[in-house]
């Protein structure tokens, strides 16, 4: 049975016990007046009886009057009764529609207004437009720190947070303000009647002041921030939902600064998020149609000049578009979660491009930083190895220092179960972090490839001492030295002098399909 048919029955169970205490009140009404008069016809019978007569047998008038009297008192006092009863039922009914309503349109753990009351009341706003010069101001917020509450300390000091960060936001607004929670911890404001810009910013301001001293809850002090988005009705938004969507761009672009921020709604940021839907409708489709592919950038031996391996490059042709590089919908890929499926299908494809290549020529892979917290990546990396037949040894990923960072646990039980089976690792953008010495000697690596904002640079002097310092570091430490982005060929000289062994640059050779990257290691050496 459903919820909605389980309580209708109730209601028709209580009504139906009503009707029969009605009727129960009634056949106890009958019966006594019946009694009360059959004691009174009895009495005066019985006193009679033998000498009366077949008149004086029928009821008296003051029988009459005593049985209509008793009627009536009987009535009156069972409609009294009826009367209170309807009158309780009433006050109990109203009683339970206002804790309904109150329900329906407040927040229950901070009394907040909640998502119907807000929205309703933005309709207003928006339907009765401010002065000359004046503006309604809508805020979305999003509270930083909250997740880590909740995942460290648990869903009930978490409560205990948002009912405090509501009564901070209380204190923080005019009178007359609408504060709302809109579920989990994002909230919004309602300010109407404003006098321009200026004054939502200092709403905006006082709510950051408000929330930048820590919430104890026992002995715990709770560090928490909060992304607050701003449109302004009727500059930005004409409508309701309008005026929620571009105060979430706003709001999105607040997040991106990772600290307490305000952002008022700009038209060119609007455009770069439609943009960003855009790509990611795009790239799902493109993923369902495996249109999104593995291209390979040849990496050569600078003593030499033989290939040695190729690092792996999705390539994305959109149908208008054209090719839309990979920094424009990684991101968004690992934003969605779509970084992991796609990652796979390329890392599948290119082992079983690599199988064909010489044992020499490493395959090199991207391990992006969303894809360490997965703890099934070194399971499905080996997996694939094994059905394709490609080596361990064979396969090398390359991980950026910022992607460890973020974090260094899961990065050391990945790369550490890696390294164990035989894959090589590789540090990528070497000589950008601020501690690379320690990722170098704690995650014993097999290679170093410098960043190309050196390489691009080597002939102006700052950059060729810095490579050749990083190149000593690294052949001190045993390891393979590499630079990436190598822009004239007459500068590989000189990179040999510094200690650079391989390099990897468009002047030497643009990402190539499967079968160009076979071609290219059947023409041998590069001139």
């Amino acid at each position: 049975m459903t919820l909605s048919s389980s309580a209708t029955g109730h209601r028709l169970w209580a009504l139906a016990m009503r009707q029969r205490t009605s009727f129960q009140d009634l056949g106890l009404l009958a019966a006594f007046i019946a009694v009360v008069a059959f004691l009174t016809f009895e009495v005066d019978l019985f006193v009679s009886e033998g000498a009366a007569t077949l008149q004086e047998e029928t009821i008296e008038l003051d029988e009459a009057l005593l049985l209509g009297g008793l009627l009536a008192i009987g009535l009156l006092g069972f409609a009294i009764r009826r009367y209170m009863e309807q009158k309780r039922e009433t006050q109990r009914r109203i009683r339970a529609e206002q804790h309904s309503r109150e329900l329906a349109y407040q927040d229950p753990l901070t009394g907040l207004a909640n998502r119907r009351q807000f929205e309703e009341a933005l309709a207003q706003a928006v339907g009765s437009p401010p002065g000359a010069g004046g503006a309604h101001a809508l805020f979305l917020l999003d509270l930083n720190g909250f997740k880590q509450v909740n995942d460290v300390h648990g869903h009930g000091i978490g409560d205990e947070v948002l009912i405090v960060v509501a009564q901070r936001l209380l204190a923080a607004v005019r009178e007359g303000d609408l504060v709302a929670r809109l579920g989990g911890d994002e909230f919004a404001i309602l300010a109407q009647h404003l006098i321009g810009p200026e004054a939502a910013t200092s709403i905006a301001l006082r709510v950051i002041q408000g929330l930048s001293e820590p919430i104890a809850t026992g002995t715990i002090r709770h560090e928490i921030g909060t992304g607050i988005g701003i449109a302004l009705i009727p500059g930005d938004a004409q409508t309701t939902a309008e005026a929620l969507r571009k105060a979430d761009v706003a709001l999105y672009r607040a997040k991106a600064e990772k600290r307490s921020a305000l952002r008022f709604f700009e038209e060119d940021m609007d455009r770069l998020v439609r943009e960003r839907e855009e790509i990611e409708r795009k790239l799902r489709t493109a993923l369902a149609a495996n249109a999104i592919r593995p291209f390979f950038q040849p990496s050569f031996d600078l003593r030499t000049r033989e290939i040695v391996g190729f690092e792996v490059t999705p390539r994305w042709l959109g149908e208008n578009e054209g090719e839309i590089p990979p920094e424009r919908f990684i991101p968004i890929a690992e934003e969605t979660g779509l970084i992991h499926g796609m990652a796979e299908r390329l890392l599948r494809e290119s082992c079983e491009a690599a199988v064909s290549w010489p044992d020499h020529v490493i395959l090199s892979i991207d391990i992006f930083p969303s894809q360490i917290k997965d703890r099934s990546l070194t399971e499905r990396i080996l997996r694939i190895l094994d059905g394709t037949g490609l080596a361990p040894s064979r396969l090398e990923v390359e991980i950026t220092e910022s992607a460890i960072v973020r974090d260094l646990e899961a990065a050391k039980a990945v790369f550490g179960a890696l390294r164990e089976a035989g894959v090589k690792i590789a540090l990528d953008n070497f000589g950008t972090g601020y501690s690379s010495l320690y990722h170098v000697k704690e995650f014993k690596l097999d290679k170093i490839k410098i960043d190309r904002s050196f390489t691009e640079t080597m002939n102006q002097e700052d950059s060729a001492r810095i490579i050749s310092a990083l190149a000593g570091l690294g052949h001190g430490l045993g390891l393979t030295v590499s630079a990436a982005g190598m822009a004239d060929p007459s500068l590989r000289a000189p990179m040999l002098q510094s200690g650079i062994q391989q390099v990897q640059g468009d002047v030497l050779s643009r990402p190539l399909s499967v079968a160009q990257a076979q071609a290219l290691l059947m023409a041998g050496p590069v001139a």
